[in-house]
């Protein structure tokens, strides 16, 4: 056999065609080959896993911060569940349960009539107003008060 290159000889061409028999599947690439990489040493798998679990446990932080609040709270939840679930098993079903009651949830609520349909939207949106209220009065504005100062005459 000519060899092909001299710090390996055939060892390229050996392992490129036992490559070519096997029956493993391709590296991926992309994202996920790159995590495949990274994952490959013990100190790059624990070093992915606290970076996973910082950013995971910030992003559910602040979604559980924000939920009281009108905005996307429970979006940033189930993100950062996501975030999580790329690395723990315990997130990945944490995840699955919320999408499961999420789905009830949704699939009651169109079974209902328009009756209690307007009336979850009144708690919704008085429970927001309670909410909104006692935020900004913990931080000193009092929005009845100034509403009524733009009412009164004088």
């Amino acid at each position: 056999m000519p060899i092909h290159n001299s710090d390996t000889g055939d060892a390229d061409l050996i392992k490129d065609e036992a490559a070519a028999r096997s029956s493993m599947p391709e590296r991926r690439t992309g994202i996920h080959g790159w995590l495949d990489g990274v994952r490959s040493t013990r100190t790059g798998a624990l070093t992915l896993k606290i970076v996973i679990g910082v950013i995971g446990a910030v992003m559910v932080a602040g979604g559980l911060i924000m939920v009281p609040f009108p905005g996307p709270g429970w979006l940033v939840v189930f993100a950062g569940l996501a975030v999580l679930a790329t690395e723990f098993i315990w997130a990945h079903r944490l995840l699955e349960f919320g999408k499961r009651t999420l789905h009830a949830w949704t699939q009651w609520y169109k079974r209902q009539g328009w009756t209690v349909r307007i009336a979850v939207l009144l708690v919704t949106v008085a429970a927001a107003g309670a909410i909104v209220y006692v935020g900004l009065r913990s931080v000193g504005v009092d929005v009845v008060e100034l509403a009524l100062r733009f009412v009164q005459p004088g």
